[in-house]
């Protein structure tokens, strides 16, 4: 809860900060002279940026949770049981250790939304960001394409490669979250 309500403050602070900066642009613009409009405009373009990043990851905020609420009511959401160091965050051998299962499961059942939420979670408990971040991504487009979010059937993917070969090399397959 207490995230929500950071995110709604903060969101309401940009919405504002976007108004501020939008009304300083048309005040450039009614100035008249080719220099403020052309600022103007400038200045115009950063507001229209902002809520646009901001609707995005609102959405993404929204289906990511939407995601997690269908996985909780069927008992498969990632129990978070890992051993935190004094400060509170997760030791990252801990971490590793679970990312390794959630990789290899992933690896497993490449077409399920459900591989790859879980795998988004060990990611963010890795520390690892951008790739949770991206995992998530798939997690959602793979619910998406899904009917009924249930699996749809495996297919040879850039997960699996021929004994002997190396995988190639492929944003859709998990790597590890040191990048080894």
């Amino acid at each position: 809860m207490r995230a929500k309500i950071t995110y709604f403050i903060t969101a309401a602070v940009l919405v504002f900060y976007f108004f501020l900066v939008g009304s300083r642009g048309v005040m450039l613009i009614r100035h008249g002279t080719p220099v403020t409009v052309t600022f103007g405009v400038a200045v115009l373009i950063l507001p229209v940026i902002g809520v646009w990043f901001l609707w995005k990851n609102t959405q993404f905020v929204r289906r990511a949770n939407a995601l997690a609420a269908e996985l909780d009511a069927e008992g498969g959401l990632p129990v978070d049981d890992l051993p935190r160091t004094p400060s509170g965050r997760i030791e990252r051998d801990a971490a590793d250790a679970v990312f390794t299962k959630r990789r290899e499961e992933t690896e497993d059942a490449p077409d399920d939304w459900r591989t790859w939420f879980r795998l988004a979670v060990a990611y963010q408990d890795a520390r690892d960001t951008p790739r949770a971040r991206k995992a998530m991504q798939r997690a959602i487009a793979l619910h998406r394409t899904s009917p009924s979010g249930h699996p749809v059937p495996s297919t040879p993917s850039a997960l699996s490669s021929p004994p002997g070969e190396p995988a190639p090399s492929s944003p859709a397959a998990p790597s590890s979250p040191s990048g080894a």
